[in-house]
């Protein structure tokens, strides 16, 4: 045990010390941009909303785009991803003609569904005009959820923070509803564990090849889009925002961080709820691979697992590194609770946290090799192509 919490101890001080400042509550977009663009309108940006089984939430996202105090030409598309709930009944009862709702098509094969109804979205934008004609480096489109909800200063802090540095994509990570005693207790994690995975100040850095973004708000301009293939260079990814992001900073720069102006209303209410968020692409995450999750789900049990045993049942020096570490742990859990408003209190409750996320991530293994493979809202992706 005493090498163990050794090594515990090390891994969490290199974590701390060297890791991007993972555990910062930043970045985040000004609410209040000055917006200055070279030209002398706005570029015309283009909202691409895929919509699948999205009636409880389609109508406060889509009039929250529509509100938006944006200067330049703004069109919203929704396309109905074949829902059976009346999504797309409900965003056509919107009278506003900036926006239109497509009817989606049948999804060829190796295409998941949410990028093959992105496609579609963008193919109108562009045949309708929608955007500036050409390849204009000041035309941008927006992908978004039907469950977002936007602030009406959004688009424009969006749009100016592209601006102002030259940036290919745009992205935040939306405020997510933790309103449950399953999302107080699990939601936060959710965030904490993303910006461990993908340190938003190494996302943001051209210099490093780590590159992520948040679904729920992409702004992306059509020069990148055109320069990477389209949304067909990812259609096959299941972690899309995450593969388009990479894609993109192959050849430009991207800026990741947390939203003030954007927030989530899908609600996870259960431990089950948030069970399945995770499982569904935990094992996509690790390639399918089983030799990563076996290494993966030792090094959460080494970095995790270990401070808090070495603490609770060590001796001596045992001791005193196992709780050296579970205090730089849950000090460094602190920024994500207050940014979701919760006591600090949970910040020593993360090894349990942490273990229930390593149970789901064996859970989405287990649902691949008994052949249920990825399920979300009533399709079912097995293997690495859908």
């Amino acid at each position: 045990m005493s090498w163990l919490a050794a090594l515990a101890l090390l891994v969490w001080v290199w974590l701390l010390a060297g890791h991007g400042r993972f555990w910062q509550a930043g970045p985040v977009l000004d609410p209040a941009p000055p917006l200055t663009f070279a030209g002398a309108e706005a570029p015309p940006v283009a909202v691409v909303v895929p919509a699948r089984d999205e009636a409880a939430h389609v109508a406060a996202s889509l009039g929250s785009l529509l509100a938006q105090d944006y200067p330049g030409t703004l069109r919203v598309i929704l396309v109905d991803d074949g829902s059976t709930d009346g999504t797309g009944a409900r965003a056509r009862a919107i009278a506003d003609p900036r926006l239109a709702v497509l009817t989606g098509r049948p999804r060829p094969a190796g295409w998941s569904g949410k990028l093959w109804a992105v496609a579609q979205g963008i193919e109108a934008a562009i045949e309708a005009g929608i955007e500036a004609a050409g390849d204009s480096a000041a035309d941008f489109v927006l992908l978004t959820d039907a469950d977002i909800v936007h602030d009406p200063r959004h688009l424009t802090a969006l749009v100016a923070r592209a601006e102002a540095d030259d940036l290919d994509l745009v992205s935040e990570m939306v405020e997510l509803a933790c309103a449950s005693g399953a999302e107080r207790a699990l939601v936060p994690a959710f965030v904490f564990f993303f910006q461990l995975l993908y340190p938003f100040a190494w996302v943001n850095d051209p210099l490093r090849t780590t590159a992520a973004a948040a679904g729920g708000t992409i702004l992306l301009r059509r020069r990148a889009l055109a320069r990477i293939g389209g949304i067909a260079a990812v259609r096959a990814a299941l972690i899309d925002d995450v593969a388009l992001a990479q894609a993109v900073k192959r050849g430009g720069r991207i800026w990741l961080g947390h939203a003030v102006l954007a927030r989530s209303e899908r609600a996870y209410p259960g431990f089950a709820d948030i069970w399945q968020m995770i499982a569904r692409t935990a094992y996509v995450q690790l390639r399918y691979s089983p030799v990563l999750l076996v290494l993966t789900v030792a090094a959460m049990g080494l970095v995790w697992l270990v401070p808090p045993v070495a603490a609770l049942g060590g001796h001596d020096w045992v001791r005193a590194m196992g709780l050296l570490a579970w205090a730089g742990m849950a000090w460094s859990y602190l920024p994500t609770l207050r940014r979701f408003r919760r006591s600090p209190f949970w910040a020593p409750a993360l090894p349990l946290i942490a273990l229930f996320y390593v149970a789901a991530t064996v859970g989405s293994a287990w649902n691949h090799y008994s052949g249920r493979g990825v399920a979300w809202k009533g399709r079912a992706y097995r293997g690495s192509t859908p």
